[in-house]
């Protein structure tokens, strides 16, 4: 078995324990293999082991990729990175999901520019459930009225919420803003009926964020390895 094999079976069994110490089944947790400045020939390893959906954080790095894997035509591209105005174009036209969508102008932006031919473009809100000054991400208070923007724009689908908690060793303190994350997706999902993910958790609080109702978790290094660094993003 590869190193890589290897990774990815032991990240998925830790992602079933953390379903079954928590009483919920594992097809309600999604991975989201985050493949950012690895090799296409890495994702399609990846892809070959069962593996569909990848994120990508570098929009360069991204459609590199998306060009070199188009003929998986069921892989599932997740834009994951900051999205600048000026770029959202390529994001609406090649990837299927995009998770960190936090003003009405890329929202606005990302559905003219979606292809007619294409289903609507999934789209998760991201929120600084933290409120770190230097976090990218709208407010709690904030988060209604981006969904309902999203909700109302023809070519996006409001899929639900994303947040990247505090990086702290305080598990009581990241319990309590994931919590407060959970909290939230489930006040705007009775009323937004598509809100249907909540992504939240990577390699190092995965059992917490399963047990505060993740149903999407990030992993990059502990299935790929230590990331490299694209020279031009």
């Amino acid at each position: 078995m590869s190193t890589l094999e290897l990774n990815y079976q032991n990240v998925l069994q830790r992602l079933q324990l953390a379903c079954s110490q928590n009483n919920r089944p594992a097809q309600s947790v999604r991975l989201l293999a985050v493949s950012k400045t690895k090799p296409a020939a890495m994702v399609e390893a990846v892809y070959a082991l069962g593996q569909r959906s990848f994120g990508e954080n570098y929009l360069q790095d991204g459609m590199d990729k998306i060009t070199a894997l188009s003929h998986l035509t069921d892989i599932e591209w997740h834009f994951i990175g900051p999205l600048q105005s000026n770029k959202t174009r390529p994001v609406a036209e090649h990837f299927q999901w995009v998770e960190t969508v936090d003003r009405d102008k890329i929202a606005r932006r990302l559905s003219e520019q979606r292809p007619a031919t294409l289903p609507a473009l999934n789209v998760l809100v991201q929120v600084n459930i933290s409120a770190e000054e230097q976090k990218a991400g709208v407010l709690p208070a904030q988060a209604h009225a981006l969904c309902t923007l999203v909700s109302e724009l023809p070519n996006l689908c409001l899929r639900g919420l994303m947040c990247i908690p505090e990086a702290t060793d305080n598990e009581e303190r990241l319990r309590t803003q994931l919590e407060a994350m959970q909290a939230l997706y489930q006040q705007l999902a009775a009323e937004f009926p598509a809100m249907d993910t909540l992504s939240m958790g990577m390699s190092g609080d995965l059992e917490l964020a399963i047990a505060c109702g993740s149903s999407e978790i990030r992993i990059g290094t502990d299935i790929f390895g230590a990331r490299d660094y694209p020279a031009n993003n």
